[in-house]
C-alpha cells in the first residue's frame, strides 16, 4: 500500500511540475514574442533617427507643399515664399502617398522630393480658432427670425442632418453671405451658429490676409480650408470680407495684386469645396455693392441673406431684448422709444438702452426709468445727426 501511495504522490508532483513547465514555456513564448516586437520597434526608430541624422548632416531643404501630380510621376510643388516648380520624386519613397495638399521637403539644389512631412496647423491658423465661443442663443436676435431660419437651412441643416438632402436629391449649401448696413447682426448670427453647432469655428479677420510678403496671403487661405477639411464638420466666417473681396481693376499697385493673387486663391478653394464635405463657410458684408463679380457669380453662394435695418416691429423686438437685463422701475414707454429710434439698428438700441443706465447712475439710482430711456434715445439721435452733418 505504501508503495502505491508513493507511486500517486510522484505522479502527481511530475504532472504538477509539468504544467509548471508548460506555463512557464508559454510566459516564455509571449515575452519572446514581445520581444521581437519591441526589437522592431527600436529598428524603426533607429532607422529614423539614422534618416534624420542624414538630413541635419546633408544638404539643406526646402519646403512646400503638391499643387499636382503629372502622369510622368513629377509633381508641381510650391515653396512657401510663392515659387513653383515642376520636380521629380526620390526612388525610396511611395509615389501614392504624395497627393494634392501634401507636404514634402525636396533637396535644395535639385529640388528633388526628398521625403514627405505631417500636415502642420501654423499659429495663424491656430490664432483663428474659436475653442469657447461665446454663447448666443437665437431668442437673443431680435426681429431676424426669417434670417435665421434661412440660414439654419444652409449651414446648421446640412451638419447635424445631411441625410435628408440626400433623400431629396440635392446638394447640401456650402456658402453663405450676409450683406447689410453695419450693427444689424450679421456677426451676432455668425455667433449663434458657433455657439448651437458642434462643429470647429474659424473666425476669419481679414486683415491677417494682408500680408507683408508675397504669395503669404493665398497660402495663408490654402491652410485655413485644409485645416477645415481635416477637421470636419468645420464652420468658416469671414467678417468685412470686402477688404479683400474688392472689385478686380486693370491697374494697381504691388498691394492690390497680392490681394488680387489672395481673392484668386479664395475663388479656387471655394470651387473646391462641395456640399457633400461638412465645411460650410459664411461671409459677411457692409458693402456688397463693391464685391468683385466672381465671388458673387452662381455655384460661389448657395444663399445670399440681406440683413436690413429692422421696422418698428423687429426694432421693439430687439429693444425689449436689451432692456431685460436693466433693473428697471415702472412702466417704459417701449412705443415712444421705438418711434423715435426710426433709422437705428440693433447696435444703436443696444447703446439706447447702455445710456440709459449710465442716465440712472448719474441720478444715483439703482434702476432705469422710462425718463432715461426718453433722454437716451433723443442723445443717440443728436449724436447720429451730428455724424451725419460731419460726413
Amino acid at each position: 500500500m505504501s508503495n502505491e501511495r508513493d507511486e500517486a504522490t510522484r505522479r502527481r508532483s511530475a504532472e504538477t511540475e509539468y504544467r509548471d513547465r508548460l506555463r512557464l514555456r508559454e510566459n516564455l513564448r509571449v515575452l519572446l514574442r514581445f520581444g521581437r516586437a519591441y526589437v522592431r520597434l527600436l529598428k524603426r526608430h533607429l532607422e529614423r533617427t539614422e534618416q534624420e541624422l542624414g538630413y541635419l548632416n546633408g544638404v539643406g531643404y526646402i519646403v512646400g507643399h503638391v499643387l499636382s501630380s503629372t502622369h510622368s510621376e513629377r509633381f508641381a510643388v510650391e515653396t512657401k515664399v510663392g515659387f513653383r516648380y515642376l520636380v521629380g520624386c526620390d526612388s525610396k519613397l511611395d509615389k501614392k502617398k504624395i497627393t494634392e495638399g501634401t507636404r514634402v521637403f525636396m533637396e535644395e539644389n535639385t529640388l528633388t522630393i526628398m521625403g514627405i512631412l505631417p500636415r502642420q496647423v501654423e499659429s495663424e491658423v491656430h490664432n483663428m480658432i474659436v475653442e469657447d465661443p461665446v454663447k448666443v442663443s437665437y431668442a437673443a436676435l431680435g426681429g431676424l427670425s426669417d434670417q435665421i431660419r434661412e440660414l439654419r437651412e444652409s449651414i446648421e441643416l446640412p451638419l447635424m442632418n445631411p441625410e435628408i438632402f440626400q433623400k431629396v436629391g440635392i446638394r447640401p449649401p456650402k456658402a453663405v453671405l450676409l450683406y447689410g448696413p453695419p450693427g444689424t447682426g450679421k456677426t451676432l448670427l455668425a455667433r449663434a451658429i458657433a455657439s448651437n453647432v458642434d462643429a470647429k469655428f474659424l473666425n476669419i479677420i481679414t486683415s491677417t490676409l494682408s500680408v507683408k510678403f508675397p504669395g503669404e496671403g493665398s497660402d495663408l487661405i490654402r491652410r485655413i480650408f485644409s485645416y477645415a477639411r481635416d477637421n470636419q464638420p468645420c464652420i468658416i466666417f469671414m467678417d468685412e470680407i470686402d477688404g479683400i473681396c474688392a472689385r478686380r481693376l486693370e491697374e494697381g499697385t504691388a498691394g492690390d495684386r497680392e490681394i488680387r493673387r489672395t481673392l484668386t486663391e479664395l475663388l479656387h478653394q471655394m470651387d473646391e469645396c462641395n456640399g457633400l464635405e461638412k465645411v460650410k463657410v459664411i461671409m459677411a458684408t457692409n458693402r456688397r455693392d463693391v464685391l468683385d463679380p466672381a465671388l458673387l457669380r452662381a455655384g460661389r453662394f448657395d444663399r445670399q441673406i440681406e440683413i436690413p435695418l429692422p421696422n418698428n416691429h423687429s426694432r421693439m423686438q430687439i429693444l425689449q431684448i436689451y432692456a431685460a437685463e436693466i433693473a428697471k422701475q415702472g412702466e417704459i414707454d417701449y412705443e415712444a422709444v421705438v418711434k423715435l429710434s426710426e433709422g437705428f439698428n440693433g447696435a444703436d438700441l443696444r447703446n439706447v438702452c447702455t445710456e440709459a443706465g449710465m442716465l440712472a447712475i448719474r441720478a444715483n439710482r439703482d434702476y432705469a426709468i422710462n425718463i432715461d430711456f426718453m433722454k437716451a434715445v433723443r442723445k443717440l439721435i443728436e449724436a447720429k445727426q451730428l455724424e451725419s452733418t460731419i460726413h
